[in-house]
């Protein structure tokens, strides 16, 4: 559609459309973080965040503010750096053995990508937020914050506030909480990485080894939702047949269900582990790459890398034990 517009609106101007604003250095990946975090906030704090007709709105307000971000830094800076679900899609893409590159697709080593990967104003609170986000929404489901949410929400209720909002208050609390403390741990591995090696600074190595969350935000996606593309995926068929809801079978698929017993329970359950395992792993070989990059001798770098070790090893007990608890 911007393309489009532009199209447009070049033709349509006798002298051409303005040069776009180069993109802002400090804003970064700022703009997508915030993005993702508002989104995740609508699908697991908003209460009416289920409700077609607030979606419709939140849609279209979302796509008028990339028009806006594309108009004024241009369609493919806006797109790399600003846009939530561009920049999000694209860090994913980086693990493809597959480029696009000048109208043709090349072949590359898996994970090849994201060593080209690089660190702005705002990349380690994205992945932070990808990261947090979704180990919220696994952590929500389980037994402990079934005991914290109604001491927080009862907290604000005496605050003065009503049932509703205090509830929407208590989980925005732990959504940026589960945020904050993902934020932290990869923080401390990068103090504990200074420590134990060279002395750079932390804003350097944050940068140098950020592309090494990647592969675990990935994996806490397919950990987190392969059971709802299993099943919910399905519910394709007949939506897709009855778009409106209004009894139509416009592909003759509207009497279609949903089959819980194609994949088992113990099956998911294989998917969801495997996929934390290979996650972390590919994460701890992109950081040993970089540190043997960056540090004089495998010695220093090993030794740099005993604490993002612990990093990885902390990731992924979270995920096995939002895994579990979940399923409590």
């Amino acid at each position: 559609l911007a393309r489009a517009a532009a199209w447009v609106g070049a033709r349509a101007s006798r002298e051409g459309l303005p040069a776009p604003l180069p993109y802002p250095v400090r804003l970064g990946h700022w703009p997508a973080a915030i993005g993702i975090l508002a989104f995740a906030w609508v699908e697991l704090v908003y209460s009416s965040g289920d409700d077609p007709s607030t979606l419709a709105i939140l849609a279209l307000a979302y796509a008028a503010l990339q028009m806006v971000g594309m108009s004024l830094y241009g369609i493919d800076a806006w797109t790399r750096n600003g846009d939530a679900f561009g920049v999000y899609f694209g860090l994913f893409a980086r693990m493809s053995p597959l480029r696009w590159e000048r109208g043709a697709v090349f072949a590359r080593r898996p994970l090849a990508g994201l060593s080209t990967l690089t660190a702005m104003p705002g990349t380690v609170a994205l992945l932070a937020v990808m990261i947090g986000t979704t180990s919220f929404d696994g952590f929500g489901e389980g037994p402990t914050w079934g005991s914290i949410a109604p001491e927080l929400t009862s907290f604000f209720t005496d605050a003065g506030l009503n049932q509703a909002r205090a509830l929407e208050l208590a989980f925005t609390v732990g959504l940026i909480g589960a945020v904050l403390a993902v934020g932290g741990l990869y923080r401390l591995g990068v103090a504990g990485m200074r420590w134990a090696g060279e002395k750079r600074g932390a804003g350097e190595l944050s940068g140098a080894f950020v592309h090494s969350l990647v592969p675990i935000a990935l994996a806490y996606v397919v950990a987190h939702y392969f059971s709802l593309l299993a099943y919910q995926g399905q519910a394709i068929a007949y939506l897709a047949s009855d778009p409106l809801g209004d009894g139509g079978n416009l592909l003759g698929t509207a009497s279609a269900t949903i089959d819980y017993a194609w994949v088992s329970a113990t099956a998911i359950w294989y998917v969801q582990v495997g996929a934390l395992v290979l996650g972390h792993v590919a994460g701890l070989v992109l950081a040993h790459d970089r540190a043997l990059v960056l540090y004089e001798g495998s010695r220093a770098a090993a030794r740099s890398q005993y604490w993002m070790l612990a990093v990885m090893i902390a990731f992924t007990s979270l995920g096995l034990w939002l895994l579990s608890s979940a399923n409590e």
